[in-house]
């Protein structure tokens, strides 16, 4: 069965886990209704959640990685079953009491541990977002609520990849080439950002963030609903119930950040974009106003112009084997860990190239799986990421629940006899991913709510963004760079080189993240919205982005990430911040000091989502940073590396 499980042999299999499952909580929930308040309360609670999560996060990958539709649709049926029945529980009222006897009884509340208290605390939160504490009418609008913003979330989700077509006679000859033919139509199913054409990546534009009413309608309706949900059980806005329990704690907090941040960027980013204007010129003459489409290919070319970064001469350095012994060689210097590869049984994986590895610390033993889901096939999703399939806890029996998760990316499958070649973002990817996996395998809490990179939003990508510190440093990367035919390490002047070439127009890239945080914000913030998603797309981004609106189009409907990170977009840029502090206070001098990992595993990594995260910032930097310290961080990360510009000039 998938990842050992077996009754999911077949995609019937499906079914059989879920009613299980759902036995098992029906029990669970009349077990935690009938124990008195205790340290038990807060067990059995896990324990409800460990049981509907087992099959739901499993299922949630299934759904998305399988090559099979029997089991996509099997395991998408499953997740909604389930989802259905975690909105039921939270608001069920006799399941709600047996926590808050818990927690109003201030003896036994004084006696447990701050992890329990916590736990205790968040799942109280759980009910309360769901509206536990409104008449019986309220609690069913908010279950009903909660499942039709499911659905539209799904319904948006797939609204945001679905190609535009065009008459083919509307583009010039010349151009059609790049789209796909259909018949008398071409299909634009993306921006083909990278293409040298000017008027290709217009029209890609304009054609494929061409507005569509129907998903326009799914956006607007989600965002109202999502108001009402959060309006119904009790918050201002949408963005104050999801920042509950966030490092930045509330949206005021994120306005400043994002207020700020934007000021100190404003004098880099019309820099950049003076320099990409001036490159347009150079190319086009007779067009060199500088355009939405024009951002990403200008700064690739600036990037390539200045620093030579051909990916073609850095992939052969980058094998997979060799980016997979770096990492194990860092983990092993910094953390004690090793990764082992292991044999898998029969039905276990998805696909015959994914890779089971065994994570062992060197004197605490296995520490957990990790399924490594590396290269494209047909109907796979095209992007990285990390699924938690399986939450660490600590079972009844004194046993600890060994985590499993699988990390997906798309490298493209090597040529016959010739390993796989990695670019150097690709390689990057990789390390980010990692990132994660080492979190769910080192927040090995006591309980499986809070385990591994489950926690707040904002704190989630601070150990993967540091991972990408890593990647892009000279005594790291020289461990494992080798050219897979001479055995020769990458030159340490490349290795710089590309490190700089990152900072090429690096300001007006983290200025349109700014921009995508401030729009979030602003959709998720007072409704009735003062204008329609359009027009205040149109306002933001000419006031904190800078290029000009284009007419006609609705960029916001691309927008997948305002599924999941509703009002939390904001999260990679704080979560940056935090990694590049972490990275210069305690690893820049020596990326591999044991005492600094050992340090980074006790007070960031082990506690999951189990302890605030501000507290675990504070315990690994030492102090309490402030909004102007993100910022700071965030900016002198755009500083060009006085050492390396000499050396290159």
């Amino acid at each position: 069965g998938l990842f050992g499980v077996p009754e999911l042999s077949c995609p019937e299999g499906f079914q059989e886990a879920q009613d299980k499952a759902l036995q098992e909580s029906e029990q669970l929930v009349q077990k935690a209704c009938s124990t008195p308040p205790g340290p038990e309360t807060v067990m059995i609670f896990d324990q409800l959640s460990d049981s509907l999560c087992r099959v739901a996060d499993l299922a949630d990958f299934v759904k998305v990685a399988h090559p099979d539709f029997a089991f996509r649709e099997a395991a998408e049926e499953a997740c909604r079953n389930i989802g259905t029945v975690v909105e039921k529980l939270n608001t069920d009222v006799e399941l709600c009491q047996s926590l808050r006897r818990l927690l109003a009884d201030e003896t036994v509340m004084s006696s447990l541990d701050p992890e329990t208290r916590r736990v205790a605390e968040l799942f109280m939160f759980d009910f309360e977002i769901s509206g536990i504490h409104l008449d019986e009418e309220k609690r069913k609008k908010a279950v009903d609520l909660n499942v039709r913003i499911l659905d539209l979330c799904n319904e948006f989700l797939i609204g945001t990849h679905i190609p535009n077509k065009i008459d083919k006679h509307v583009l010039p000859e010349h151009i059609r080439y790049n789209f796909t033919a259909e018949g008398n139509y071409l299909q634009v199913a993306g921006l083909h950002a990278d293409c040298p054409d000017d008027l290709v990546r217009e029209a890609a534009y304009k054609i494929f963030l061409h507005s569509n009413a129907q998903q326009l309608a799914r956006l607007e309706e989600l965002l109202a609903s999502r108001n009402s949900l959060a309006q119904l059980v009790g918050y201002d806005t949408f963005a104050h119930r999801a920042l509950q329990g966030t490092m930045a704690k509330n949206p005021e907090t994120v306005r400043q950040f994002l207020e700020k941040l934007s000021e100190q960027l404003s004098k880099r980013t019309q820099k950049d974009f003076q320099m990409m204007t001036k490159m347009k010129m150079k190319l086009n003459p007779h067009n060199s106003m500088l355009m939405p489409w024009d951002h990403p290919y200008y700064s690739g070319v600036l990037r390539a112009e200045r620093y030579n970064i051909d990916p073609g001469l850095y992939c052969p350095f980058f094998s997979l084997g060799a980016c997979m012994e770096g990492l194990n060689s860092l983990f092993s210097q910094l953390l004690g860990i090793s990764l082992y590869a292991e044999q898998t049984k029969r039905g276990e994986i998805w696909s015959e190239d994914v890779r089971k590895l065994a994570v062992v610390h060197e004197t605490e033993g296995l520490l957990g799986y990790i399924y490594c889901d590396f290269f494209q096939r047909p109907d796979k999703p095209h992007q990285d990421c990390h699924f938690t399939v399986r939450g660490g806890r600590l079972k009844e029996n004194g046993e600890y629940q060994l985590p499993v998760v699988v990390l997906m990316l798309s490298l493209p499958n090597s040529a016959r006899g010739a390993p796989t070649l990695l670019s150097p973002g690709m390689m990057e990817n990789l390390f980010h991913e990692m990132g994660h996996a080492m979190h769910s395998m080192l927040g090995r809490t006591r309980y499986q709510h809070v385990t591994g990179t489950r926690c707040p939003t904002d704190f989630a990508e601070v150990p993967s963004i540091l991972m990408e510190y890593f990647a892009n440093d000279y005594r790291v990367v020289n461990q494992f760079a080798r050219h897979y035919k001479t055995g020769q390490p990458l030159p340490k002047n490349m290795v710089s080189r590309l490190c700089e070439s990152k900072k090429v127009c690096a300001a007006a890239d983290m200025q349109l993240q700014v921009f995508y945080a401030v729009l979030d914000q602003i959709y998720h913030g007072k409704h009735p919205l003062k204008k329609s998603t359009t027009e205040i797309l149109k306002e933001t981004q000419e006031k904190v982005y800078g290029l000009p609106y284009v007419p006609n189009t609705a960029w916001q409907l691309r927008f997948s990430h305002l599924v999941g990170y509703g009002a939390k977009y904001y999260s990679y840029l704080m979560s940056r911040a935090v990694a590049s502090m972490v990275w210069k206070q305690c690893f820049a001098q020596n990326p591999f000091d044991r005492a600094m990992g050992e340090r980074y595993r006790r007070e960031m990594l082990a506690h999951g989502g189990g302890k605030e995260p501000m507290l675990m910032v504070q315990g690994m930097l030492q102090k309490s940073p402030s909004v102007e310290d993100f910022v700071d961080a965030l900016v002198s990360d755009l500083d060009h590396d006085f050492e390396t510009f000499i050396m290159d000039s």
